[in-house]
């Protein structure tokens, strides 16, 4: 009798111990994932920052250019020896192939802009992605672990 109470009492400070190492995983699968959720709320907030500003700075340029637009056209309306002083200044210039390489080199500069622009959107992508299936395998973790906890929780009573 002396024996089998020992063995229990055994029995349950290994359940103990075991309780108290599940509990200390989870508390750590616990950080885990909320330092992952922090880095995907701080990457995701960068990004839509980013966006924000580079929609801004769309609009400021659309802004700009409207102006410029009208006030080609008002000065043209308005003052007509400035509107053909203008003119004569592109007329200074030498040739059309100035104009052309003036304007491929600015077509040249968007196209790279552009590039620039898919390759970090492709990166956020790839970043979402990745921080999105992390915080799915440690949510999947702790799923298992609250499982497993509830299993030795339950054998714990059929055993009391």
């Amino acid at each position: 009798m002396s024996n089998d109470v020992t063995q229990w009492l055994a029995q349950i400070k290994a359940l103990k111990q075991q309780l108290a190492e599940t509990i200390s995983d989870r508390d750590t699968a616990y950080e885990s994932a909320d330092n992952w959720r922090q880095l995907y709320n701080t990457e995701a907030q960068q990004r839509r920052t980013e966006a924000r500003l580079a929609q801004q700075q769309v609009e400021t340029l659309k802004a700009e250019l409207r102006q410029l637009q009208g006030e080609s056209s008002r000065l043209k309306a308005d003052d007509p020896e400035a509107a053909s002083a203008i003119e004569q200044e592109l007329a200074k210039m030498e040739s059309v192939e100035e104009l052309r390489t003036k304007l491929k080199d600015i077509m040249g500069e968007r196209d790279r802009l552009l590039d620039a622009l898919k390759t970090e959107q492709t990166n956020h992508a790839q970043t979402r992605k990745s921080l999105t299936t992390v915080i799915g395998d440690t949510i999947d973790q702790l799923s298992k672990e609250r499982g497993n906890h509830s299993a030795t929780q339950a054998s714990q009573a059929l055993k009391n």
